[in-house]
């Protein structure tokens, strides 16, 4: 077992930014692949010989270059990206030949990689984050897992595949309900770990914003029972804040693997409004079908054009806004007012009290 060297100074990546890796002390040791779990932290080093830099996304939501031959914090996990990568740790054989999945600091073996994916790094295991001779995991940092229901509306937006619009729907979203003087709580409940895409909400207006990296996941390609669990401690930190509204992104698709059914399931009731982004009319057809839901409107680059939106109505039968058009905004707050009902009061009056939220948590 080693303890870190003066002077060593690994990366930390935006998965550890739930831990205090960078204020408690810690020890490298290498433990067999056989006891490996998902979520565990590991030391790796960046391989290769490109005479680019790579890119690591830090705790701060900043990019910041690495070159081979440093080191970075990252955590075993899965990515299963319909457009960019797929791999996890459990398809590692070799230590020596892992890969960096995401930049955000997921790590395990790429088994399949579009030919238009940002190039990620080839990674070497140096060993474990370990404490006591146990192994320094995301999910002892997630907090409360108790079942709860949620009790603030929520405005969920979904998609036909990544890259569909999302994330700028859900920041246009939150924009207008903060005009309306709404106190909002932006989440992203499953994908896989990136800071970018909630740091996008806060930037809209959110007063708070979390993710399941909060709840203890480097992704949220995980066994369904896992993943509630997870979800539980999200739901408990949105109800510890004083939100009138949360506005609420299921990442990828939901028939992917990564649990965006169960996500739908584990908010229940909660949800008002369901907004579905395509990619184009024909998955917004394709979703609605397969997955059985009744979207209050479908957004995203299906609608950027007065002929895509005209398709989608069409093809769905569902009004088709193009967020980007400011002029819609009275359109957009007039049905979402009418979705989720007057603030406060009706949501929040006749809830028990929660623990106060902390400060990493109020972001």
């Amino acid at each position: 077992m080693n303890r870190p060297a003066v002077g060593f100074r690994p990366t930390l990546p935006s998965v550890t930014r739930i831990s205090d890796l960078d204020v408690v002390p810690y020890e490298v040791a290498p433990r067999p692949r056989a006891s490996w779990r998902n979520g565990e932290y590991v030391l790796v080093g960046i391989e290769g010989d490109s005479p680019h830099p790579y890119e690591v996304e830090l705790p701060d939501g900043r990019l910041a270059e690495v070159v081979p031959g440093d080191q970075i914090i990252g955590v075993l996990g899965r990515r299963a990206a319909t457009l960019q990568v797929v791999g996890d740790w459990e398809s590692v054989e070799d230590p020596a030949d892992m890969d960096l999945l995401s930049v955000a600091g997921v790590v395990g073996r790429c088994t399949s990689r579009s030919a238009f994916a940002k190039n990620l790094p080839a990674t070497s295991y140096v060993g474990h984050i370990v404490r006591g001779g146990s192994p320094v995991t995301m999910g002892q940092f997630a907090g409360d897992r108790t079942a709860r229901p949620l009790r603030v509306p929520v405005v969920l937006i979904i998609g036909t595949s990544m890259d569909a619009g999302k994330t700028m729907a859900a920041s246009r979203i939150v924009r207008v309900l903060r005009a309306a003087g709404r106190r909002v709580a932006g989440a992203k409940f499953t994908g896989v770990g990136r800071y970018r895409d909630v740091l996008a909400m806060r930037d809209a207006g959110a007063e708070w914003i979390f993710d399941f990296v909060d709840a203890g996941l480097p992704s949220s390609v995980v066994p369904p029972d896992e993943y509630e669990q997870a979800a539980c401690s999200l739901i408990n930190k949105i109800n510890a804040v004083d939100a009138d509204v949360a506005v609420i992104e299921a990442g990828a698709s939901p028939l992917e693997p990564y649990n965006g059914d169960a996500a739908v399931r584990v908010l229940g009731d909660a949800v008002r409004t369901v907004v579905l982004c395509a990619s184009d009319p024909y998955a917004a057809v394709g979703v609605i079908s397969a997955f059985g839901i009744e979207p209050s409107f479908v957004a995203g680059r299906a609608t950027s054009t007065s002929a895509g939106a005209s398709l989608t109505t069409k093809l769905t039968g569902r009004p088709a806004l193009d967020l980007l058009d400011r002029a819609i905004d009275t359109t957009l707050g007039a049905l979402l007012a009418r979705e989720l009902g007057p603030a406060r009061n009706s949501f929040t009056a006749t809830a028990q009290p929660q623990e106060s939220t902390t400060d990493a948590n109020r972001r």
